[in-house]
């Protein structure tokens, strides 16, 4: 599992996360039941090159609700988790394959060992995050995956 400093990075930072200190897991907690900034979901979305239509997948969220968000400028809880799931699972991608560009190409392409969809496409769903989590366990411990 990533840690917390990486996925605050993936998450923007202190400047996306508006300035607010996360020192640990339980900070991060906090943040999410509050509702993250809606920037820290633009700063993933640059961070992974996500389209409009990969992002909103990815986090189940309907275009017409990311619209809402925007203009109020805040996510709500339950959609912060599922944006911490999508940083947690592309900071340990950055972890294990060394850089993000790296991490971005892997998340983005088809990989046989998931069954044949791009890690990314899987991450909507906490046991499709799982699955990624595990594939990358494997490949960090040098496991033939």
């Amino acid at each position: 599992m990533a840690a917390t400093a990486g996925i605050i990075a993936v998450l923007g930072g202190r400047e996306a996360l508006k300035g607010r200190r996360i020192e640990g897991p339980e900070d991060l907690r906090e943040r999410v039941r509050e509702g993250l900034p809606f920037a820290a979901l633009e700063a993933v979305a640059r961070t992974l090159e996500l389209e409009r239509p990969e992002l909103t997948a990815a986090l189940d969220l309907p275009e017409r609700t990311l619209v809402r968000r925007k203009q109020e400028r805040r996510l709500r809880p339950a959609e912060s988790d599922r944006l911490v799931r999508l940083a947690r699972v592309a900071a340990q991608a950055v972890e294990v394959l060394g850089d993000t560009e790296r991490a971005v190409r892997w998340l983005h392409r088809p990989n046989r060992a998931l069954g044949g969809p791009a890690p990314l496409t899987l991450l909507d769903t906490d046991i499709g995050a799982q699955q990624v989590e595990q594939l990358l366990g494997r490949i960090e411990h040098g496991v033939y995956s």
